[in-house]
């Protein structure tokens, strides 16, 4: 076990094919079902997918190896999963949220080539790991996972380039469109929407988002991942911080509203807002099809038990409640199994350890070992050991879902929904059998009798919820609050994105009102590509949980710097006079360097500012 490789078996598409697992444990999952009858409930697993805009910043240690590591680590292995379970004949469906500005940056026409050139870099890298051990460890071990590490890199590189015909989310489309999954989105560029300091700049960042869907997966959207599950309902709102222009109160929709007004249907909150959420109405039908309100009187079909197994509806207010949609709610109980990495699975002594890197080439020979020891003691990794345990605790966490569903049914009468969204990267990138893991417990859900795995719309479909509630303000952060995007760190990046929100406003009214020139088309459209990318929540998060703070201050001041840039320009600009040589090279050059969205245009921020101003609100 200890000396050689397993054989690729037809899970080689995974993390190193478990075929010799599979046939020598009996499988765990094979239980009788005799019908979707017999199902206590749905299970709703969420991945939400989403870096920041790398591509052409950077590379390593910040940049675009982030990207490369995303897509071998998490993205690949996760579709070789879904593909294998449906070659299997199993049905486990799953929506997968991808935010589009990641979206654009796998479709970049520069992005496949990065890749290949990032999987062959690290298979040689591996080479060379191998050949040093070879001089220096007498154990055979360290050059057997050496070979491992190459020959994982080189199956990354072909289902890139053949399997996937070099586009992910193509691939993304066509299992959509084959019903192995749901694709959702998510606000343009992951902006911290509960924060941004006008409403039309919300409603950017949502149409700006249905409208990128559409282009990349061919229909529109029904759900959307508000980013880190950050809301706020419809109140007199102003700045946590004494900044002109937004300190005074002023009427701000519910985020709800604008997801409406953008024809979405539901989106996903964390189960603590859920509990101190307030009921508001039940939505009733009526005689001649429509719907009415009534009073929130709990009864045996509308319960207000406020649990994170049932679906609702969100509403600020009865004023408002026509502009309701649905939510989903994080099970945080079991969702905590796999997010722990103290006390949830990925902690495992057997799993492939995260921090302990080769100094040579950075790959990972050792194995957690235990998660409290002294990086010296880490032993080396058995990828045996780590696949067995991953089965396990897909075993496990199957149970858990099961068993909660059905004592939800037992004690209510009701089907419960269990809604578990994690963030894709959790799955490969820190930790490494995740992908493994996730097959398991899709395989073993879809034989369940219990819990039936269903995407987000189709359970909305079938629930239909009429029960109305009024969520708090909040996310699911630390302290389910806003603490993680506004701590005192990055009060400067907030001051700076309001007062560039407050100067776009300016000039995006001057602009409306005259006769616009294709070019300055151009230098609004890419002013406003940079507002977006400077509201990106990643910069915030970054700074405050000190993960890569130098990388993420450096590009809130690139982006803040070219947004000024090309405001000036933009205001001083005569169809005349044209541009000067200076202003049309940086033009060009920012164009190039973050070139995103093709489709934006200034008509964009115009209706979205209709989307947030063209219904009457009730202060």
């Amino acid at each position: 076990m200890m000396g050689r490789l397993p054989r690729p078996g037809v899970l080689q598409h995974l993390q190193f094919g478990t075929a010799k697992i599979l046939a020598a444990m009996p499988c765990i999952f094979e239980r009788h079902t005799s019908g979707s009858s017999m199902h206590s409930g749905s299970v709703v697993l969420i991945l939400h997918t989403h870096l920041p805009y790398v591509l052409h910043h950077g590379t390593w240690p910040h940049g675009s190896d982030w990207l490369c590591e995303a897509v071998a680590e998490c993205y690949l292995p996760l579709l070789g999963a879904i593909e294998q379970l449906a070659a299997e004949g199993y049905r486990a469906p799953i929506t997968v949220d991808i935010s589009p500005i990641l979206c654009e940056q796998l479709e970049h026409p520069d992005f496949p080539t990065l890749f290949e050139q990032y999987c062959t870099a690290h298979i040689e890298l591996a080479r060379q790991d191998e050949r040093y051990f070879a001089r220096t460890e007498p154990n055979p071990h360290y050059r057997m996972l050496a070979r491992m590490w190459q020959q994982w890199y080189n199956t990354r590189l072909e289902e890139f380039t053949e399997r996937y015909g070099r586009s992910i989310v193509g691939t993304l489309r066509r299992l959509q469109d084959a019903g192995a999954i749901e694709v959702m989105t998510c606000a343009a560029t992951h902006g911290y929407l509960p924060l941004l300091g006008s409403d039309e700049s919300v409603a950017l960042q949502v149409k700006l988002a249905c409208d990128n869907y559409r282009r990349h997966f061919g229909r529109s959207p029904r759900g959307i991942w508000l980013p880190e599950c950050g809301y706020r309902p419809a109140y007199a709102w102003r700045t946590y911080l004494p900044v002109e222009h937004f300190s005074t109160p002023h009427w701000r929709l519910g985020i709800e509203q604008i997801v409406a007004r953008c024809g979405l249907e539901y989106f996903v909150t964390d189960e603590p807002l859920v509990r101190r959420s307030e009921p508001l109405a039940i939505l009733s039908p009526t005689r001649d099809g429509g719907t009415t309100l009534s009073p929130p009187i709990p009864s045996a079909e509308c319960l207000f038990a406020r649990t994170p197994l049932e679906v609702y509806r969100v509403a600020s207010s009865l004023e408002t409640a026509a502009e309701n949609v649905a939510v989903f709610t994080r099970d945080q109980s079991i969702a905590m199994q796999v997010w722990s990495a103290e006390l949830g699975y990925p902690g495992d002594p057997n799993y492939l350890d995260f921090h302990k890197k080769h100094f040579a080439s950075a790959l990972r020979y050792w194995r957690v070992t235990d998660n409290k020891a002294d990086m010296r003691y880490k032993l080396l990794y058995v990828p045996q050991w780590a696949q067995q345990r991953a089965q396990l605790h897909a075993f496990h966490f199957t149970q858990l879902i099961e068993r909660s569903l059905a004592e939800y049914h037992r004690t209510t009468g009701r089907r419960g929904v269990v809604c578990l969204p994690f963030d894709t990267e959790l799955f490969g990138h820190w930790w490494f059998e995740g992908p493994l893991f996730l097959y398991h417990v899709l395989r073993g859900l879809s034989l369940s009798p219990i819990a039936r795995p269903t995407t987000a719309s189709d359970a909305l479909d079938g629930y239909r919820p009429r029960e109305i509630v009024r969520l708090p303000e909040g996310s699911w952060g630390r302290g389910n609050h806003h603490d993680v995007w506004i701590e005192p760190s990055v009060h400067w990046m907030w001051e700076s994105i309001y007062r560039a929100e407050h100067r776009w406003q300016r000039l995006a009214r001057r602009m409306a009102s005259q006769r616009r020139s294709p070019t300055l088309e151009r230098i609004a459209a890419q002013a406003l590509r940079e507002l977006l990318l400077l509201q990106a929540s990643d910069w915030e998060f970054l700074v405050t949980t000190h993960s890569a703070t130098d990388y993420a201050q450096m590009r809130f001041f690139f982006h803040h710097s070219d947004f000024e840039r090309l405001c000036d320009i933009a205001e001083r600009y005569s169809p005349k006079r044209g541009l000067s040589k200076a202003d049309r090279a940086f033009l060009e050059e920012t164009e190039r360097r973050n070139a995103i969205f093709p489709e934006l245009r200034l008509e964009h921020w115009l209706d979205a500012a209709y989307l947030a101003g063209s219904h009457e609100t009730v202060a």
